[in-house]
């Protein structure tokens, strides 16, 4: 039966190929015609070149070159020449036409940089690129069109190290995969440093040719250049487990990672294709909309994108799809909304199918947060399993859309992201976005009906700006503008956050509940041009002549807003690494305070605050290596010119550092520490800094 089930298929494959070699003989025919008749399987080797035209959109396309003087003189043309030379080299073609075949791609190449005015440089993968198209024996005309549709459309803006695609692609990973993403960040091994060869030769640097034809066979009928992420993610989860399981150096890892590409096989592309295909049906379509300009003409890339990818705590996802992703049916994309911002905000008015979980619990009463965390998750299991308009298996998490204040909801983010809980997002711009979309909508005309998604917990609807409008009541049973299954179950946890008492339990205390204590360890890149790490070196708050120190110890509201955060977060091979133990044991050190250094974005790091005549040393543990640490900041006392806690928050400690002169103070770093018995390291680190500054007085 199964030699009759082989030649069933290969029946099928021989009139597929002959209606496909019919309707491309007929002219006419577009990509979904090509589509409806491959089904995304492997193209005929002789008609490879007239599908991939037309899915690059280059049939009939001019001769671009016609009008070049074809003068090869670039000051890179050396190296251009010796690169295509070296790509002939590889390929199997007779030795008369080797010299023709050199010409046309240097001249590809050269007329490319002369005409969008690009400097030429090996990495950059352009020789991989031409690679598969020059197998496909095309005129020079063919050759430069479909070189240039790829690079225009197929290779994202800024693929270089550290550029913004490879930021884009960790955040796919972490949303996919957290645990990996995780491990991967923790031993510093950025995409960009195993990855930079897939996304700019498309795979084509690695793969055998027709592995590599294959794939493009694939990728080029999708019609969607983001989807080389998803088969990039599934080349990282296959190999998961292997990864996991690496105890070699960090070299040899990327090495692993970045060839792993090589061991694909022609039979593995249908799978990698259909594991990619249900990978991007389960991300937000947020993902490609809010990073379009990654790909295009260059006109669309001219507005500088205001989001800085390396600094994105998770994914975010535009409050357009999160309204409208639970409305629709089938196996979409749906969210389960948390609500991070205070009670008082909440219960003012907020999405009618979000979950409240008040981010100040986490530090005001851990126990609470964690009964909270509970519930969040039975809610969302039960709103799955009922069918409910609030239900989904993607969690996306909304503040207030105020940069202060959202961080505790940041912090609330990144515990889930250390649980390694897939599926993580958040809202982007917040509450105040959504109040300004759906004010957006409105002003088409109030029979859209879209009021009823903002509701109040007192019972009453909420107006978009969040004022109380009238006293309907929250609940009719169309699912929509009852009070839904989510907001019965906030209802007796919203009372209690609104009551804690402003004595604050630290959550990382030595407690038997392993909740308590959370090692928040994700690495994350530091913002060279914002942040300033003070060394040594540098010159420190000593007085100017006749100035007086400037000290003092008190609370604050709110965050100021020109800080500088100093700590750097990256880089950490170059930091110098220490015996925490030995440290804390020598005999200048007079105080030793463990806690958690706490950045701008909610992550915090596990560190000890060492305490000299003198200085104040922050040790950053390393949690792959235990008992270690880097030497993450030292600071002269005597630059000390501000110590402040949240009065809300009094265990979250700020150190401002920096110089008096005759026109005021200078802050030149701030550093946040979240310190258990905070009251009692303060004391001792204003007793020493008084010394310090007693001395230079004297």
């Amino acid at each position: 039966m199964e030699p009759l089930k082989q030649s069933a298929e290969a029946i099928r494959e021989i009139v597929k190929e002959k209606d496909l070699a019919d309707a491309l003989e007929e002219g006419g025919c577009d990509l979904e015609t090509v589509r409806n008749i491959i089904q995304g399987r492997q193209l005929p080797a002789d008609l490879r070149a007239k599908v991939w035209k037309i899915a690059l959109n280059v049939v009939g396309k001019g001769d671009s070159l016609a009008s070049w003087d074809g003068s090869l003189d670039l000051p890179e043309q050396s190296i251009i020449h010796k690169d295509c030379q070296e790509l002939i080299d590889q390929l199997s073609v007779p030795e008369e036409e080797k010299s023709v075949l050199l010409l046309d791609i240097e001249s590809v190449i050269t007329f490319y940089c002369k005409s969008r005015n690009v400097k030429y440089s090996s990495c950059l993968g352009w020789i991989h690129l031409l690679k598969p198209l020059v197998h496909l024996r095309l005129p020079r005309s063919d050759l430069y069109n479909c070189f240039y549709a790829i690079m225009n459309k197929f290779i994202p803006r800024d693929c270089f190290m550290r550029g913004r695609p490879f930021h884009l692609f960790r955040l796919l990973l972490q949303y996919h995969e957290p645990e990996l993403c995780s491990f991967l960040d923790t031993k510093k091994m950025t995409p960009d440093s195993y990855a930079l060869n897939w996304l700019g030769s498309l795979f084509s640097y690695y793969c055998s040719a027709e592995v590599t034809q294959a794939i493009w066979d694939g990728y080029l009928q999708q019609a969607d250049p983001f989807f080389i992420y998803f088969l990039m993610l599934i080349i990282l989860v296959n190999a998961k487990d292997v990864i996991l399981a690496q105890e070699s150096d960090k070299e040899e890892m990327i090495k692993f990672l970045e060839t792993s590409p090589a061991n694909l096989d022609l039979e593995d592309i249908e799978d990698l294709f259909s594991l990619a295909q249900y990978y991007c049906s389960k991300t937000p379509a947020s993902f490609r909309k809010d990073n379009h300009s990654l790909f295009g003409s260059s006109l669309l890339g001219l507005k500088d994108d205001d989001t800085d990818l390396s600094q994105a705590l998770c994914l975010a996802i535009s409050v357009s799809e999160i309204l409208q992703a639970n409305q629709q049916q089938g196996e979409g994309v749906r969210f389960f909304v948390v609500d991070c911002r205070p009670a008082e905000q909440y219960n003012a008015g907020h999405l009618s199918t979000a979950f409240h979980l008040d981010s100040d619990l986490m530090l005001q009463n851990p126990s609470e947060f964690a009964q909270s965390v509970k519930s969040l998750l039975e809610a969302q299991k039960q709103s799955i399993e009922s069918g409910s308009v609030a239900g989904g298996e993607h969690l996306c998490f909304m503040g207030s859309g105020r940069e202060e204040e959202d961080m505790y909801m940041n912090m609330v983010l990144a515990h889930f992201l250390q649980k390694n809980k897939e599926y993580v997002s958040i809202a982007k711009g917040g509450f105040m976005a959504l109040q300004q979309h759906l004010a957006d909508i409105n002003v088409e005309g109030p029979e859209n009906g879209y009021g009823h998604w903002i509701a109040s917990t007192s019972g009453s609807r909420s107006s978009i700006n969040s004022s109380v409008d009238g006293d309907s009541p929250n609940g009719s049973s169309d699912g929509k503008g009852v009070k839904s299954l989510v907001n019965k179950m906030t209802v007796a946890l919203k009372t209690k956050s609104v009551n804690v008492k402003e004595k604050v339990i630290s959550f990382i205390e030595n407690t038997s509940t392993p909740v308590d204590r959370i090692p928040f360890n994700i690495p994350w890149p530091d913002r060279a041009s914002l942040e300033r790490h003070v060394s040594s070196s540098d010159r420190v708050g000593k007085p100017y002549r006749g100035v007086k120190p400037v000290f003092s110890i008190g609370d604050e509201e709110e965050y100021d807003t020109d800080e500088i955060d100093s700590s750097s977060m990256s880089d950490d091979d170059r930091k110098e690494v220490v015996n925490i133990q030995t440290w804390i044991n020598k005999p200048d050190v007079k105080y030793n305070f463990p806690c958690n250094e706490v950045k701008e974005n909610g992550h915090m790091f596990p560190s000890h605050l060492l305490v000299t005549a003198t200085h104040m040393y922050c040790l950053r543990e390393i949690p792959s290596r235990k008992g270690l640490a880097y030497i993450q900041s030292r600071q002269a006392l005597n630059s000390v010119v501000k110590i402040t806690s949240k009065k809300k928050h009094p265990e979250l400690i700020t150190f401002k550092y920096g110089n008096s002169n005759t026109s005021g103070i200078e802050i030149l770093a701030v550093e946040r520490y979240l310190i258990p018995n905070a009251g009692d390291a303060t004391k001792a680190i204003k007793q020493q800094i008084m010394k310090v500054l007693d001395a230079l007085e004297s």
